[in-house]
């Protein structure tokens, strides 16, 4: 137990010195005036014991505890002085009685330490040789020692470029960085930018936008490989599709040879044009026809409708003559029962009187069969009003579903009717303040318009747009998106989508000034993948910063917006999507 009781109190005994020690360092270095080293002294620390003197130093200059020349002077009260340094981490490490002079064991005070300046002047003025002899024949003060190494041409220092290793004297160093440094940078030849030496072959051979190549198409011109796309509009001997494709023409060769081909069959281009046109207004006159038989159906179901509501009107009035009279019913079925109760105990007196009251009792039971046929009305009634009830629900269903699928059958509609086929999309959205105020306080999020399709049997889209921005520009900007939605023959297209897609809001001064932006899709998007046959459409895209609200509405040279209207155009490039 003594042994156990011991060592807690000899490790609390170890803290309280540890932080009794650390006390008086800080009561030293606060009550000597000089917290710190100055800068000079500060960066010979590291050289302080390879230091030569010209003349021999003096023994009263050599710090007692490091046996080096003495930086920034401290006197103790015996008369030696010490480092600053060095006699801060002697207080540090001594135990709270027992730091004492290392020369005479004098007891080492912190209160009576001072700075002794005179003795850090005769120092600071001592002469020494350069670090850098015999290479270096300068001789300098002590305090101008480090401003001398850094401009001393003998001294030795790190190259500077980016994975060089080498240490060179400070008068080879600028030859090195300049000329044979094999990490410098130095500018490529063609596009003059710079390269690091060891990449720059690498950077010609691979990625310089103004190296001349050979076109890929084997055209035998050279071109600036940044100039490598424009060129491909233009290469002969690029394998392209005759332009008239899309109206069924399958020839595909070279361009040179596709220009002549199209030059030569103007003839049989035309007829496939007119055959295409014909298709095409047989399909504009099954689309007018199927118009007609919708608008036809609506206007049947409107009829329907109004003849349901005609029909339910004298139900309902119906309905309510006979709540009234089930409400008497049970008034009176209330007033016989308690009529009922009466004569019972009246047939019970009587029993008990029997002769004379014989009449009477006849007379009651008179009363209680007529009261028992009230009842029985009563009752049929109410059966009567409950299949009145259920009829009433079964009509008001009727006319629930009726009018879902009118709702239905006119959105239908709109949409044929605004059906586009081309892959374009002229959306003309009304009452744009009165929306965006709407979107301002919460509700709609944003608005959707009808879907259109880059062809009969094409893609699927619509536009998204928000009127007081989404994301990164809501309450700045206009946000405009495309967004992809499941179609009809999405298992007959290519995916990826990788059509170019233009957004636009058009000018309605006249004057065309149209603000419009496009995208190039990124096949690894989820946003351009096949949609889901389950899901509404895919994640929309597009510009959350479209257009500042404040040049939407007061553009300098346009007219984004008139009379409360705003037109949004949608434009996907065609080019290259061959036509099912």
């Amino acid at each position: 137990m003594a042994t156990a009781d011991t060592k807690p109190g000899g490790a609390e005994e170890s803290s309280l010195q540890s932080e009794e020690s650390a006390r008086r360092s800080e009561e030293w270095r606060l009550g000597s005036g000089e917290s710190r080293v100055s800068s000079w002294e500060s960066e010979l620390t590291s050289i302080q014991h390879s230091l030569k003197f010209v003349s021999t130093l003096k023994e009263e200059f050599v710090c007692p505890i490091c046996r080096a020349v003495v930086l920034n002077p401290q006197q103790n009260s015996c008369g030696h002085i010490y480092c600053f340094l060095c006699l801060q981490r002697l207080l540090e490490s001594s135990s709270p009685s027992s730091p004492v002079c290392p020369v005479d064991g004098a007891v080492i005070t912190p209160a009576e330490v001072f700075q002794d300046n005179c003795c850090k002047r005769e120092i600071s003025s001592l002469e020494v040789y350069c670090t850098n002899s015999p290479a270096c024949t300068s001789v300098v003060t002590l305090r101008h020692l480090q401003e001398h190494r850094r401009s001393c041409q003998y001294e030795q220092l790190q190259c500077c470029n980016p994975g060089c290793r080498a240490a060179l004297q400070r008068r080879y160093l600028q030859e090195h960085l300049t000329n044979t440094c094999p990490h410098r940078m130095e500018p490529c030849p063609h596009c003059r930018h710079p390269q690091r030496l060891s990449l720059l072959q690498d950077h010609v051979q691979s990625s310089c936008p103004e190296v001349e190549v050979d076109c890929p198409n084997s055209c035998s011109l050279k071109v600036p490989r940044h100039k490598l796309t424009e060129h491909r509009e233009s290469c002969p001997e690029l394998l392209v599709d005759c332009s008239y494709k899309k109206f069924g023409c399958s020839v595909q060769d070279k361009r040179r040879r596709v220009k002549l081909h199209e030059d030569a069959a103007v003839n049989h281009h035309m007829l496939l044009v007119l055959r295409s046109n014909t298709h095409l207004e047989q399909q504009v006159e099954l689309l007018q026809e199927e118009a007609l038989l919708r608008q036809q159906e609506v206007q049947t179901d409107g009829l329907l409708l109004a003849g349901l509501q005609k029909k339910i009107r004298p139900l309902l009035q119906h309905n309510s003559s006979h709540d009234h009279l089930l409400s008497a019913a049970q008034r009176t079925l209330s007033r016989q029962e308690d009529a009922l109760s009466t004569v019972q105990l009246d047939v019970q007196q009587a029993s008990l009187g029997l002769g004379p009251g014989l009449e009477e009792l006849e007379q009651l039971r008179k009363s209680l069969d007529a009261v028992i046929l009230e009842v029985s009305a009563a009752e049929a009634l109410r059966e009567h009003l409950g299949t009145l009830e259920e009829n009433l629900k079964h009509h008001s269903g009727l006319l629930d579903l009726h009018a879902a699928q009118l709702s239905r059958n006119k959105q239908h509609l709109q949409e044929l009717e605004a059906m586009s086929y081309d892959g374009k999309l002229i959306w003309k959205i009304e009452n744009v303040r009165k929306r965006r105020e709407a979107e301002v306080k919460g509700q709609p999020p944003c608005l959707s318009s009808v879907p259109f399709h880059t062809g009969r049997c094409g893609y699927k889209m619509a536009a998204k747009v928000y009127l007081n921005g989404d994301g990164e520009g809501r309450g700045t900007h206009l946000s405009l998106y495309v967004v992809l939605m499941p179609g009809d023959f999405d298992a007959l297209l290519p995916w990826p989508f990788r059509q170019t897609v233009s957004l636009s809001v058009l000018d309605q001064s006249g004057a065309a000034n149209h603000r419009s932006l496009s995208f190039r899709p990124d096949p690894a998007s989820k946003s351009f993948q096949r949609p889901a046959a389950d899901s509404v459409s895919n994640v929309a895209v597009g510009f959350s910063c479209f257009i500042p609200l404040d040049k939407l509405e007061t553009p300098p040279n346009a007219s984004y917006v008139k009379e409360d209207t705003l037109f949004v155009k949608v434009k996907v490039d065609m080019a290259g999507l061959e036509q099912l």
